[in-house]
C-alpha cells in the first residue's frame, strides 16, 4: 500500500531555490500564532484529493491556515500527513482541487516557504561546515560575503550553535544538526515554516529544547507554521490548532483549538488541566483509528 513513505520516494520537478547544490534538500521550519487567523488566510487546501495510480492518499481536504497561525497535524502512520505538507509546499500537485498561497494557486516551491525534514543527515551538505551550510541559503540571493558572515553568526547563535561555525555535520550531535538545518531555513527569512516530524529521531531533552527554540523564533518572526508529528503532546504544546487525520484515505476527522497561554513552558503547560484534557481527547481520536 502506498502512503506517506511512498510519496517520499517521488522525484519532484521543482526544488527549494536555496538548496540546489548537488541535489541536497533544503532545510526550513515552522511557526506559531497568538490569535487564530489574525491576518486572514495565508495557506489553503481547497477540495484537495491526491492519488498515486488507483491509491487515494488524501481525499476532499479543505483546510485554511491563517497568517501567523501554528497548525499541527497528527494521525496514524500512512494517513497522509507528509503528503499534505508537500502539497502546501508545492512539491506535489493535487489530483483534484488546488493549494493556495496568498490567494494564488501553488504551482511549485516558493522562496519564502521553508521546510525542515526529519532526516537532517540528508538535508545538510557533509562537505560544508556549519557556516557553509547556512551560507547555502544566502548565496542565491546575492547577499555580499562581508554581510553574509554576520548574518550566519547571528543565525547560529539563535539556534544555540554559537562557537560551532567551523564544525562539519559529522562532528555534530543529532540535535545540533537539526538546529543547523533550522538556522539555514531561517536564513530565507521565511513567511511560512513547514516541518515534517523534525524531532522524531532526537532524545527527549534535545527535543524539548528545540521545541522551545522554535516557539521563541516564531514569536519574534510572526511566521506561519505547519508541523507534522506523531506525538500528540508535542502537537498540543506547539500549536494554536491541531488537525487529526483519518486514515485510508486521509481525511480531516477532527480539529482542536488550543487555548493554552503563551509563552508555553515544558512543565507548567504540560500540567495545565486544559492540556491534560486535550491530550486525552486527541489520544482517544488517534487510538480509535489505529490499524
Amino acid at each position: 500500500m502506498l502512503d506517506d513513505e511512498a510519496t517520499a520516494g517521488l522525484e519532484f520537478a521543482g526544488d527549494v531555490p536555496a538548496a540546489r547544490e548537488s541535489g541536497a534538500a533544503h532545510g526550513g521550519i515552522m511557526s506559531p500564532q497568538r490569535a487564530q487567523n489574525p491576518g486572514g488566510t495565508l495557506l489553503q487546501l481547497r477540495d484537495v484529493t491526491f492519488s498515486i495510480g488507483a491509491q487515494v492518499i488524501l481525499e476532499n481536504i479543505d483546510l485554511e491556515i491563517g497568517k501567523g497561525e501554528f497548525v499541527c497535524v497528527v494521525g496514524v502512520s500512512g494517513c497522509g500527513k507528509t503528503t499534505m505538507l508537500r502539497l502546501l509546499a508545492g512539491l506535489l500537485t493535487p489530483t483534484k482541487g488546488a493549494a493556495y498561497y496568498r490567494g494564488a494557486a501553488v504551482s511549485g516551491p516558493q522562496q519564502d516557504i521553508a521546510l525542515v525534514f526529519q532526516d537532517y543527515g540528508k538535508a545538510l551538505l557533509p562537505w560544508r561546515n556549519a557556516a557553509g551550510n547556512v551560507s547555502l541559503a544566502l548565496e542565491p540571493t546575492g547577499v555580499p560575503r562581508r554581510v553574509r558572515a554576520a548574518r550566519i553568526e547571528a543565525l547560529l547563535k539563535k539556534v544555540g550553535l554559537e562557537g560551532h561555525a567551523t564544525k562539519f555535520p559529522g562532528e555534530m550531535s543529532g540535535g545540533m544538526q537539526q538546529g543547523l538545518q533550522i538556522a539555514r531555513c531561517l536564513a530565507q527569512t521565511p513567511a511560512v515554516l513547514l516541518m515534517d516530524e523534525p524531532f522524531g529521531a532526537l532524545d527527549a531533552m534535545t527535543r524539548q529544547g528545540l521545541q522551545d527554540e522554535i516557539l521563541s523564533i516564531v514569536a519574534l518572526s510572526g511566521a506561519t507554521g505547519f508541523f507534522v508529528t506523531h506525538d500528540t503532546e508535542e502537537a498540543i504544546y506547539l500549536a494554536d490548532r491541531v488537525i487529526g487525520l483519518l486514515p485510508r484515505p486521509g481525511r480531516i476527522g477532527t480539529s482542536f483549538t488550543i487555548n493554552l497561554p503563551r509563552p508555553r513552558d515544558q512543565i507548567t503547560t504540560r500540567e495545565h488541566p486544559e492540556f491534560l484534557r486535550l491530550r486525552r481527547e486527541l489520544l482517544d481520536f488517534v487510538k480509535a483509528h489505529e490499524a
